[in-house]
């Protein structure tokens, strides 16, 4: 549940900064069009020509969107026209509106922008990409200083100033395109790589565990099973040696503690994993909270490898489950470290909403894990104010001495939903 979670968290972000991504090449076009716009106003063209152009922008702007849409699921080992079908009609829109503007205001620079900005949020190779963009940098500067001399040269200094800095963005466009779309690369490949390691790290885990199950179990079967065939040839007649109950009988209670070792072995195994220090549980609960999406943060004392892990770690686990299920998602703090003699963990979070539903504190999750820290002698402590919503626990120093179950935290870590 707190992987789905997470994931959403996640799957929301990146969505977030593609609009982001989107928004500012769609942004940067309605500039040049709008730079454009005054051009031809100063120009004198004709108001009619003028509406047309302004209306040909807009969808030569929304045109761009099935590009960068394309662009955003594209496959790396494709080339630029792999899907030739979704891009005929955005490059037909660019040409037509390249041809209608350039034909009404006599500039081979205008007619050609369209063209080469839809040009560039094509699937362009890494190495092919950078060659073409500076290619078009050159044509839109040589066709700039043509329309300077063939159209500008001797017009009023508002009119070039204008024009001046039309081709200013005019050159940028394709570079803060390509700009963009290479942040849009690097955040893809950092959260492949994020769940490739994630994967990794499974795997290894899985492959660590199994190798010590297998070392453990192959051992202690591989001397059960001697044992009860040296019974059996000790209780069956004719065999190789004399009958003897006796020596039978000592091979079968051999066995049986061989049996009492291994499954002492597979607990002592399961309490070596399952027993994390306190400062390493903290970290993976902050990683945890940091891959959901939240900004998470730690303090934790220099000999917290002291504190009574069987008692916070569950305290730990539970209160991160709680942040991720009901809280606002931006940020959380934890703190561990010594107090008068007592061990301090407080964990704090935004609240998820201002009303407190969710939140409210309740709920056999932390009213299970409170039960269980009062029985050795300590406490918890749930608060809400100012928008924060805030756990503290705290348990003397000698409550790792005490016996807990595990099983006494099992419904509150199987069922984080009854948490708050």
């Amino acid at each position: 549940m707190t992987d789905a979670i997470g994931a959403r968290r996640l799957n929301r972000g990146i969505t977030a900064t593609w609009w982001y991504t989107v928004s500012g090449v769609l942004v940067f076009q309605v500039m040049i069009l709008f730079i454009w716009l005054s051009i031809f106003a100063r120009m004198r063209v004709d108001p009619v020509a003028l509406t047309l152009i302004g209306v040909g922008g807009l969808i030569w702007c929304a045109a761009s969107v099935p590009l960068l849409l394309q662009y955003r699921h594209r496959d790396d080992s494709a080339g630029p026209v792999a899907g030739w079908r979704g891009i005929l009609i955005p490059l037909a829109v660019a040409i037509a509106f390249g041809v209608l503007s350039g034909l009404a205001s006599g500039l081979w620079l205008v007619g050609a922008i369209p063209l080469i900005q839809s040009l560039t949020l094509l699937n362009w190779p890494r190495g092919v990409r950078l060659r073409f963009v500076i290619a078009c940098v050159a044509v839109i500067a040589a066709l700039w200083f043509i329309d300077l001399k063939m159209t500008f040269d001797g017009a009023d200094a508002e009119v070039t100033s204008v024009w001046f800095l039309f081709g200013f963005f005019a050159a940028t466009l394709p570079l803060m395109t390509v700009t963009s779309l290479w942040w849009w690369d690097v955040l893809v490949t950092l959260d492949r790589a994020r769940a490739a390691e994630a994967r990794l790290g499974a795997t290894q885990e899985r492959l660590r565990v199994a190798t010590d199950v297998h070392d453990l179990q192959g051992h202690h079967l591989q001397v059960i099973a001697l044992q009860l065939e040296l019974a059996e040839r000790l209780l069956s007649p004719g065999g190789e040696k004399q009958r003897d109950p006796d020596a039978a009988l000592e091979q079968l209670r051999l066995a049986r503690a061989s049996v009492a070792e291994a499954r002492q072995g597979t607990r002592d195994l399961a309490m070596r994993f399952r027993g994390v220090p306190l400062p390493d549980e903290i970290a993976n609960a902050v990683d945890l909270l940091r891959a959901a999406g939240t900004t998470a943060d730690a303090t934790v004392s220099p000999d917290a490898v002291a504190a009574p892990a069987s008692v916070l770690g569950p305290v730990i686990r539970e209160t991160t489950t709680n942040v991720l299920r009901h809280g606002g998602g931006n940020r959380a703090r934890l703190t561990l470290g010594r107090v008068d003699g007592m061990w301090r963990y407080e964990i704090v979070n935004d609240a998820a909403s201002a009303n407190g539903d969710g939140a409210s504190g309740s709920g056999s999750g932390l009213d299970g894990i409170a039960r269980r820290v009062a029985e050795t002698g300590g406490e918890v402590r749930v608060e809400r104010e100012r928008g924060e919503f805030r756990v503290i626990a705290t348990v003397p120093d000698a409550a790792g001495a005490v016996p807990m179950q595990d099983a006494a935290f099992g419904d509150a870590a199987a069922e984080p939903g009854s948490a708050r």
